[in-house]
């Protein structure tokens, strides 16, 4: 895109979020993730967990969503029998084509991708024998490079978070967001749940004292903390990825789903269903600022999110005066504390930042 006035433009979340008892992110032996900070072990959800989450919330509230996929076939079939193929030479195409997107990966697609790559194969009358793989992908390219549809990516969801093709690197997308793995602003020791079920049914025939007792026991890990979450929008990349006119409901869509996304491991037995407590959104120029919290906050008797609150914005305010020209902040937001300041104030605070700046379209 030319003349794109949101380059390196990014909207940073610096969030404060407390859970309770939970188990949000497990390990290989089903314990909370920890990680060592400062020299004290903390709660760790990884980035990968929370940005899967917010996929899911981008198609629940309505976004275009691409499939992380290793069944392209699947995709591709009743696409190439769309465009005319029988069913055997949609499979030999489609099974061609996902030897080489899927061979050894998930493959990120959107829709319109999968349907260009139908028309491709009916411009070849889906028959690839004899055709080696990068000269079915040289030809496959020159198709696709001249499609309109893929001029921008429809799946918002791989405009956020990117791509990588290793067999067709023209299919590589940069991820518009960044996500830092979630940590506990305090030291956390993981804890151990012991419990037992009891079976229900109670054989008549056997005495009232062999009915009693457990019939199995087993026990699992939680912990409780307060976490601080890093993301990052970058503007610019997103601009370059998606139609300037669908710009702020993008940066809507991806907001609220931000704030609804919470990972779902044992949900059931141990419910984490807290929502934000306190967010500093800023809208800046320049590097992109992360709080490293290499110093543990204390608790003192009152709780660890207001330590938190203090440490999170005292860096922050530090930092802005230190970096000076630097800093470029274009906006300054802050959620939760204060009532008259709703979600949807945010959304709509952080939107007119990009309804501002205009972005012209390539013509």
């Amino acid at each position: 895109m030319e003349n794109n006035s949101l380059k390196n433009t990014r909207i940073e979340f610096h969030i404060l979020q407390s859970f309770p008892v939970t188990c949000l992110n497990r390990d290989d032996v089903g314990a909370p993730k920890t990680a060592n900070i400062g020299g004290v072990t903390r709660a760790r959800v990884s980035s990968q967990c929370w940005k899967r989450q917010v996929r899911l919330a981008l198609r629940d509230l309505g976004a275009k969503a691409g499939t992380r996929t290793k069944k392209v076939k699947e995709l591709l079939v009743p696409a190439c029998k769309a465009q005319g193929a029988d069913h055997q030479a949609a499979e030999a195409f489609a099974d061609r084509l996902a030897e080489i997107l899927t061979k050894d990966t998930l493959l990120f697609i959107g829709d319109n991708e999968v349907e260009a790559l139908a028309r491709y194969g009916n411009s070849i009358d889906f028959d690839t024998s004899g055709v080696k793989e990068k000269t079915l992908w040289k030809e496959a390219k020159k198709v696709l490079d001249q499609d309109r549809s893929l001029k921008h990516l429809n799946a918002l969801d791989i405009a956020l978070f990117g791509r990588m093709v290793a067999k067709l690197p023209d299919m590589n997308v940069e991820a518009a967001s960044s996500f830092a793995h979630a940590i506990s602003t305090h030291k956390v020791a993981n804890e151990v749940e012991f419990f037992t079920a009891l079976d229900d049914y109670a054989d008549p025939d056997e005495e009232a004292e062999h009915e009693s007792g457990s019939a199995h026991m087993g026990s699992l890990e939680f912990n409780s903390a307060t976490y601080y979450r890093y993301v990052s929008l970058d503007l610019g990349q997103l601009a370059e990825q998606i139609p300037a006119d669908n710009l702020a409901d993008a940066v809507e869509s991806f907001v609220k789903a931000l704030f609804i996304a919470v990972p779902d491991a044992r949900q059931t037995t141990m419910s984490g269903a807290s929502p934000w407590d306190y967010a500093r959104v800023l809208v800046r120029k320049g590097q992109r600022l992360q709080v490293p919290f290499d110093r543990p906050v204390q608790a003192q008797g009152q709780g660890y999110l207001e330590p938190s609150l203090r440490e999170l914005d005292g860096f922050i305010d530090s930092r802005e005066k230190m970096l000076g020209s630097l800093y470029g902040k274009l906006g300054d937001y802050r959620w939760g504390d204060r009532e008259d300041f709703s979600i949807d104030d945010l959304v709509g605070s952080l939107k007119g930042h990009v309804e501002d700046a205009a972005p012209v379209e390539e013509a």
